[in-house]
């Protein structure tokens, strides 16, 4: 299908934040971000779920509208995110039987037969979210990767088909379509987040992506370069401050900057000796917190994550498979020696993922950070769903703004002239004032401000870059 000037954009519904990341792909595979914006979620998302539809609508207007602003794209369509521990992943196997066995296989008949598991009959109240092949047998002959161009009679198919309930999914279409905007599909948040992290190595070797959001932990098994295992824990960073919170009788944000920039999850005998001071409540003395016992309590809730994730990599049943270890991602997996632990306790080798190996030239070098895997990988879902099926419509362009002629006699000039700086010479780009209030230099990168041309100025900072499509 065509896609309107190749833009897309993921909306991330987390528990923690409201994300939304406008994206256009390079010719050459990367991902050139145009834009982002997010917003606290304000209790309207508990463990991944919207439980509060006013508030949703709010934080994802408000990370919407941020968004627009800096990428100048007006957003009508998002890819978005489910998560929850509603989702739940199951193995199935789909026959196609062909008429002539001398006819080439093609992508149409196996489209056909992926369609035909979104029939499969489950438990009421539930729906399938994807249905991803994993590997075909042709005539009895295992582990074909690609049939298009071969031949036969029977072709089957190991499919990994991911449900969720519905009545999740519908409140999240109602809290999205309330703020505006229309839902081109929904993807499930870990394999939104394998989309940007893994590379295809790491999938073929065999890789476990642990992304630690802030209400829940999504789990992605690869092996063999297909999904073999998905599940979603529901505990997350945020039950990380919830512990510090009760345990030393502090306020939330006090417990959420302790853990940022104090916690460690392997308590150390160095640590007895320091403290940290956190303001009392007003009219209350300071209170001095062993960063012992932070680490202590930080430890305690880790070990229990870890130990919910070496459950699911035991049932994927190919933990011995796993040559690429761990990838740790998302906002959770920035603690300090959270890495060591995992290895302590699980054995396999551990590192941090970050979606920046998929990023052209990006505005912000914030989202190479690893807690925007999910919405990296949203944008990367949609135009890898949005190049294979002709129903997703897509309708987000540029906003074109009229760029008025500039001359002597509409006073332009002669206003910027009356701001300058009296030096004796009239640095137009390079003054604090332009620079500030333009962004871009008026004679720096372009004739007009930021106000009259900003289009024009991205357009031609892409081309600079990395393969710009119009």
């Amino acid at each position: 299908m065509a896609i309107n000037n190749n833009i897309i954009v993921g909306l991330d519904i987390g528990t923690t934040k409201v994300c939304a990341i406008v994206g256009q792909m390079a010719e050459n595979g990367k991902l050139n971000i145009l834009g982002m914006g997010k917003a606290p979620s304000q209790g309207g998302v508990s463990r991944g779920m919207v439980a509060n539809v006013a508030k949703a609508v709010t934080a994802i207007q408000s990370a919407v509208e941020d968004a627009i602003k800096q990428s100048q794209v007006q957003v009508k369509t998002v890819f978005v995110g489910i998560a929850g521990h509603h989702i739940k992943s199951l193995q199935h196997r789909g026959t196609l039987s062909r008429k002539q066995w001398d006819v080439e296989i093609t992508e149409d008949e196996l489209y056909k037969l992926e369609v035909e598991m979104e029939n499969l009959a489950l438990s009421p109240g539930l729906e399938i979210l994807h249905v991803l092949p994993q590997e075909y047998r042709i005539d009895g002959e295992e582990g074909i990767k690609d049939p298009v161009g071969r031949v036969g009679v029977r072709v089957e198919c190991n499919y990994h088909i991911i449900t969720g309930e519905t009545s999740a999914a519908k409140t999240i279409f109602m809290a999205v379509r309330r703020a505006g905007l229309e839902i081109a599909d929904l993807i499930v948040e870990p394999v939104a987040s394998a989309a940007a992290v893994l590379s295809e190595p790491e999938m073929e070797a065999g890789v476990a992506l642990i992304d630690i959001g802030g209400g829940t932990t999504d789990i992605c098994i690869f092996d063999d370069g297909a999904i073999r295992h998905t599940a979603i824990i529901p505990i997350g960073g945020d039950r990380i401050t919830k512990d510090l919170q009760e345990a030393f009788g502090i306020l939330k944000d006090q417990a959420e900057f302790v853990k940022v920039n104090y916690g460690s999850c392997f308590p150390t005998e160095a640590m007895k000796n320091e403290v940290v001071v956190v303001p009392g409540l007003p009219g209350r003395a300071p209170k001095e917190i062993s960063l012992y016992a932070i680490s202590q309590v930080i430890r305690a809730r880790v070990e229990d994550i870890i130990q919910k994730v070496d459950f699911e990599i035991v049932v994927s049943g190919i933990r011995h498979k796993l040559a690429g270890g761990i990838v740790l991602t998302g906002g959770g997996s920035s603690m300090k020696d959270i890495t060591q632990l995992f290895n302590y306790f699980i054995g396999l080798e551990v590192h941090i993922g970050s979606p920046g190996h998929r990023l052209g030239k990006a505005m912000i070098d914030e989202v190479r950070n690893p807690m925007y895997a999910t919405s990296i990988g949203l944008v990367l879902k949609g135009f890898e769903l949005a190049a294979k099926s002709e129903a997703i419509q897509l309708n987000n362009e540029f906003i074109v703004k009229q760029e008025a002629p500039v001359s002597n006699n509409d006073g332009f000039l002669d206003d910027v002239v009356a701001e300058a700086p009296q030096t004796g010479q009239l640095d137009f780009g390079n003054t604090p004032e332009a620079q500030e209030k333009n962004g871009f230099g008026i004679f720096g990168g372009g004739w007009f401000n930021s106000n009259k041309g900003i289009i024009k100025d991205i357009k031609n900072w892409m081309q600079d870059g990395e393969d710009f499509q119009e």
